[in-house]
């Protein structure tokens, strides 16, 4: 996976996105295993165009079924507004895309908590706050909770 790739995508189109999921914590805190690049997506028509063309540029791909999964520039403009969150593969990794976040009910206040930070390779991302990710993750069922997570966002407050 090269997270450097997607996020400068995403950067160089001027999405308004702010990075969750493991990448963000792997990013952060602590090296975990993830699969993918997952991205809570201001959902405006301007914003979603613009991270259309992020994608596009990815060369990421998908579809509903088997037989609608393709290259998403080949898709009709507007495609994201769809539905809330896409699942795509590029060949620089896997991307999901959220326009909705369990136990977050503003893009515009998680935003404005944000945390700006760069990889190794000194590529830009903005990020969840602590305080947010630990919201979503005591959102989720708790099975569905990563727990070593949890407990370490918890050691931070």
């Amino acid at each position: 996976m090269n997270i450097d790739r997607i996020l400068t995508a995403m950067n160089q189109h001027d999405v308004r996105y702010l990075l969750i999921g493991g990448v963000n914590f792997l990013l952060r805190h602590q090296p975990v295993l993830t699969f993918d690049v997952d991205f809570w997506v201001e959902d405006s028509e301007e914003n979603r165009s613009r991270c259309e063309k992020a994608l596009s540029e990815l060369e990421a791909e998908w579809g509903r079924t088997n037989e609608e999964w393709g290259p998403v520039s080949e898709r009709a403009s507007g495609w994201l507004a769809g539905q809330p969150v896409f699942c795509m593969n590029s060949p620089h990794g896997a991307v999901d895309v959220f326009f909705s976040v369990s136990g977050l009910d503003s893009w515009d206040d998680a935003y404005r908590r944000c945390v700006d930070g760069q990889t190794a390779e000194g590529t830009p991302y903005r990020a969840i706050s602590d305080e947010d990710m630990l919201t979503c993750q005591l959102a989720l069922p708790e099975a569905d909770q990563k727990t070593e997570r949890v407990n370490y966002l918890r050691s931070r407050q």
